[in-house]
């Protein structure tokens, strides 16, 4: 019976509990969890800022090692470690064949019901079903996910590690070397330094950026920046930030700038803060009903500005999982240290809490 961290309603406490685990259906495998990542998507359940289907067991940044496989499924097997992917990408529709798996028909519909691929979910108490996000669960020590959102890792990378890549890494490293066009040479700029901004840093230096500015209103926030490969920091507590990015920009601004929030102000700052001609990405999640309010002519056409969403570091997990780990074994890629802090499942709440404060990059649930 898996001990899980349950969200019972609209910004209520995640409640710790037992709770029933169905064996895996056709094409779905049980993975027991080694590891999982907080991740403020998790937040946005709980707080409404993402829809979810209460009640739910949150945790989409994970991994660990296949217990059970269900029918039909290839290439995986018990004992294998798995690093979890919240988007399932089937490789057989539209976008999978276009090359965008982030935007799988499959696994978005499954992210829209709270459920599996079928719309149904495994976890269950009392004979109550309860949902799991994004397909994946991993707030619970052991969890049935679709074998299509199973990525296999070689056996010698932690867990912990391992879980990391799962969104935070893959979302940020993603959204620098995939969804941006960075240049070698370029300027960027990050808003936002939190765990997500931090691999957007790394993607970017990665991806042949020269400088990178990064841009938070906490002083640890820029700290931690700097070391993640930041040249410069900018203190928007202290200013207009936009100004103090022109400034240290002979007031071009940025050739490709990133927003890692999801807050209306924030994104439109972003935006004022990228070069003509240059490449705004948004990779923050904004509330639903947030709405962008930037002068057309003046501020896009006339200015040549692209302006690109970013869903899931626009990746490919089966080709770009290994490529991250790949970095990792090379020394290019920083994950242990995004790890702030090691809990077990009892302290998610008090993990939630050091988020929204900004104390943490990463904190991690040890199973």
């Amino acid at each position: 019976m898996p001990k899980a961290a349950v969200c019972r309603g609209l910004n209520e406490a995640l409640t710790i509990e037992d709770i029933e685990l169905e064996a895996p259906r056709a094409g779905e495998v049980k993975v027991k969890m080694g590891a999982s990542g907080v991740c403020h998507s998790d937040l946005s359940i709980q707080n409404g800022t993402l829809f979810g289907s209460y009640p739910i067991v949150l945790g989409h940044e994970g991994a660990g090692v296949i217990e059970e496989v269900g029918e039909g499924v290839d290439g995986l097997a018990v004992g294998d470690h798995v690093v979890i992917s919240w988007v399932p990408q089937c490789g057989e529709c539209f976008f999978c064949q276009k090359g965008q798996g982030f935007l799988c028909e499959a696994g978005g519909l499954a992210m829209a019901t709270g459920g599996l691929l079928d719309g149904s979910t495994r976890f269950s108490k009392d004979g109550a079903p309860i949902m799991q996000m994004a397909c994946s669960g991993t707030f619970s020590d052991t969890a049935v996910i679709p074998a299509i959102g199973a990525v296999k890792i070689p056996d010698d990378i932690p867990l912990e590690v391992a879980a990391l890549v799962g969104c935070g890494v893959l979302t940020g490293v993603g959204a620098a070397t995939n969804t941006a066009s960075i240049q070698a040479g370029d300027t960027v700029v990050v808003v936002g330094c939190g765990g997500v901004g931090l691999n957007v840093i790394q993607g970017a230096l990665i991806a042949g950026a020269t400088r990178v500015i990064a841009v938070d209103m906490l002083a640890n926030k820029l700290e931690l920046a700097k070391q993640f490969g930041a040249t410069d920091i900018v203190d928007a507590s202290a200013g207009d930030p936009v100004a103090q990015v022109l400034a240290l920009t002979e007031n071009r601004g940025a050739d490709v700038a990133f927003e890692v929030i999801g807050l209306k102000q924030t994104i439109e700052q972003t935006v004022n803060m990228t070069r003509r001609g240059g490449e705004a990405v948004l990779v923050g999640v904004p509330k639903m009903e947030v709405m962008l309010e930037l002068p057309a002519f003046f501020g896009v056409v006339l200015m040549s500005k692209a302006i690109k969403g970013c869903w899931y570091g626009s990746s490919n997990v089966q080709e770009d999982v290994p490529k991250l780990l790949g970095w990792y074994r090379e020394g290019k890629l920083k994950l242990d240290e995004l790890i702030s802090r090691r809990i077990g499942i009892d302290d998610v709440n008090d993990a939630f809490r050091a988020m929204e404060a900004g104390e943490v990059a990463r904190t991690v649930i040890n199973y």
